[in-house]
């Protein structure tokens, strides 16, 4: 089953899905953490060691795998029937993917290559065993933000959102720490 969750700066939606994925664990499922964070700074650092911690302290054996870029192919490794992912955060694997150097990438065309990378997902998730929760920003409720690349990562986010609540089994908007369940 794919579960997006959405949801604004620290509004919950992590400890929501890390709620989710401890109740498969009950159930016998083994937990995948797929993170897609970079430590380009120390405030991003110190962000990410946090996020360990509280999976350290949740009494679940995270399997924990880093990747901010190859997310597709993290999920293909690590997707089975008996274990729940959870992905965190789509939103970070897009500015990820938005902020290449074209020089890093076969495509010269930044468009296509996020194009092709955002199509392999959602061709790739419908097929995949398990339970996958894919948490994300949701940061399409404010006002429109000034540079190019931030219009784009708002308009692509949106888009990527909109593509993935179409094919998932349920989708959750968390709030102040309560979910509220937009479909499923």
């Amino acid at each position: 089953m794919i579960h997006l969750v959405l949801g604004g700066a620290r509004s919950g939606k992590t400890r929501f899905g890390m709620q989710a994925a401890k109740m498969c664990s009950d159930k016998g499922f083994q937990c995948v953490y797929i993170a897609t964070a970079q430590a380009l700074d120390d405030e991003m650092s110190d962000r990410i060691k946090r996020h360990q911690q509280e999976r350290d302290a949740d009494n679940v054996n995270w399997l924990t795998t880093e990747t901010p870029l190859e997310l597709v192919t993290a999920l293909r490794e690590f997707a089975r029937e008996d274990r729940v992912i959870m992905v965190d955060c789509l939103t970070l694997w897009l500015t990820n993917h938005l902020l290449l150097d074209d020089s890093t990438t076969v495509f010269a065309d930044p468009e296509h290559r996020w194009s092709k990378e955002k199509q392999q997902l959602l061709d790739i998730l419908p097929q995949l065993p398990g339970e996958i929760y894919l948490v994300s920003n949701e940061v399409g409720c404010g006002i429109v933000p000034l540079g190019e690349i931030s219009r784009r990562f708002v308009d692509e986010a949106g888009w990527l959102h909109q593509d993935i609540a179409t094919i998932a089994d349920t989708v959750t908007l968390v709030t102040a720490g309560i979910p509220m369940r937009l479909k499923g």
